[in-house]
């Protein structure tokens, strides 16, 4: 009887955690205080939902849960993703209550185009804050490979399938006046691309995520890798056709190149879904946003995180603990 009774328990908690209709967040509440007062106990377990082992979305978002665990008073743990549209499922399934994203693909999923177009919009989440720009890395050891032109005809990974790298990567090769039909597309994750092209697989790959990116600097070690620029004139092309991306430079100190490199980037974007408490989500803002400054030796990204920068997306509204942290700050966000 007892073990009966301990899986109907089981049974009725799970039901109560469906979709974007529930979550496996908790708030106590102070039963104790007076009326009016609104002080709580923050105690939410919650599944952050990153990227790929050899991605930076995996080792900033471990670093950010280990610290929120151990200084905010919110319980996270980071788990491995497989790509910007896969963390949407995963929160809209309720596998998860935070992910990392892209900004432009939180876009699309949130109104339900390019690679929503046929599941439909995605609402059930907000966003936490943007955190840092995600450049697009092209990404060669063949020394000939100057320009996307000289990608036509050639081996090129341009991204896991469910990943926003794909569109990335058909953006950048549609200024150039290229399609997916002019290259020999293989569909990889930043990984195992770094080891085809170690292995001589392929000829060029498409890492979308921010430079450093461990993939890239482990190839590095043993090889002369090459990025290849964006000249000014695509650049502005693609930004007319897509302006959720920005130009951006990745510095030659960044993996040893023999120059400065010319992209566009789009925004590295924390998201929660609508069901997390206002608490947990405003102190882990908090907790990212006040350490920052003193975090860089823990992850290098930290030293991108900027409050203005945090309150800078526009595409999706802002979770209501996010919009309570940026408002004590002077920021108003989407809404």
């Amino acid at each position: 009887m007892k073990k009966f009774l301990a899986l109907v328990l089981a049974l009725v908690m799970a039901l109560s955690l469906v979709a974007c209709g529930g979550s496996a967040t908790n708030t106590d509440t102070n039963d104790n205080a007076a009326p009016g007062d609104n002080t709580t106990t923050v105690s939410d377990n919650l599944r952050l939902v990153t990227g790929g082992e050899s991605g930076t979305y995996y080792a900033f978002g471990s670093v950010i849960a280990q610290h929120a665990t151990n200084n905010a008073g919110v319980n996270i743990v980071g788990l491995v993703g497989n790509g910007s549209q896969s963390n949407i499922f995963e929160l809209d399934d309720g596998n998860a209550e935070l992910a990392f994203c892209q900004s432009d693909v939180m876009a699309y999923a949130y109104n339900g185009t390019n690679l929503f177009a046929d599941t439909g919009a995605v609402n059930c989440f907000s966003t936490v804050a943007a955190l840092y720009t995600e450049q697009v890395q092209i990404v060669t050891l063949d020394e000939t490979i100057k320009t996307v032109a000289d990608l036509k005809g050639k081996n090129v990974s341009i991204g896991a399938a469910g990943s926003g790298v794909y569109f990335n990567a058909i953006d950048i090769l549609g200024a150039y006046d290229l399609t997916e039909a002019d290259i020999k597309p293989t569909y990889q994750s930043f990984g195992d691309s770094a080891d085809a092209l170690k292995n001589g697989q392929i000829d060029a790959a498409f890492i979308v995520a921010g430079a450093p990116t461990n993939a890239v600097t482990d190839l590095a070690t043993t090889k002369a890798v090459h990025l290849v620029s964006l000249d000014d004139e695509h650049v502005a092309k693609l930004l007319a056709s897509s302006p959720y991306y920005t130009a951006c430079t990745i510095s030659a100190d960044t993996y040893g190149t023999d120059g400065d490199v010319t992209t566009v980037g789009v925004g590295a974007v924390l998201l929660a879904r609508n069901d997390v408490s206002e608490d947990a989500v405003y102190a882990l803002v908090a907790d990212i946003f006040d350490n920052a400054a003193n975090l860089t030796s823990s992850h290098a990204k930290y030293g991108e995180v900027s409050l203005d920068y945090g309150a800078s997306i526009t595409s999706v509204p802002y979770h209501p603990g996010a919009a309570k942290y940026f408002a004590e700050k002077g920021l108003t966000v989407a809404g």
